[in-house]
């Protein structure tokens, strides 16, 4: 008999730190995947604010009558805080308005102006 209460209280303390571990093996797992989550977030709310920046530069530029905008394309970094300008303008005096606007409207951005001229 007393054998076997000595391997119920063994088989109770094993039980007990198995189940100490698994609660703590659950908490790893949690914390994971709360880590994981705060990042995806993150990445979301940084290509979000890229997609804004490059929407606000377009609409300046299509809205000033200065500039041909039908073929400019505007990308924004994030990131890197990067806004660039590709495609063609009709003049000199067009890339340049249309890099000034994309400055005025990307502040704390480096502007790229890649713009080409077809007249």
């Amino acid at each position: 008999m007393k054998t076997m209460h000595i391997l119920s209280s063994l088989a109770f303390v094993a039980l007990v730190s198995a189940c100490g571990n698994t609660a703590e093996g659950v908490k790893k797992d949690a914390d994971k995947a709360a880590d994981k989550t705060a990042e995806a977030a993150s990445d979301a709310t940084t290509a979000m604010g890229g997609a804004m920046k490059t929407g606000e530069v377009k609409t300046a530029i299509i809205a000033d009558s200065r500039v041909h905008a039908t073929d400019i394309n505007v990308d924004t970094d994030e990131t890197a805080k990067t806004v660039t300008l590709k495609g063609t303008v009709k003049s000199d005096a067009e890339k340049t308005i249309a890099g000034e606007i994309a400055a005025a409207k990307a502040t704390g951005y480096s502007i790229v102006n890649t713009l080409t001229i077809k007249p």
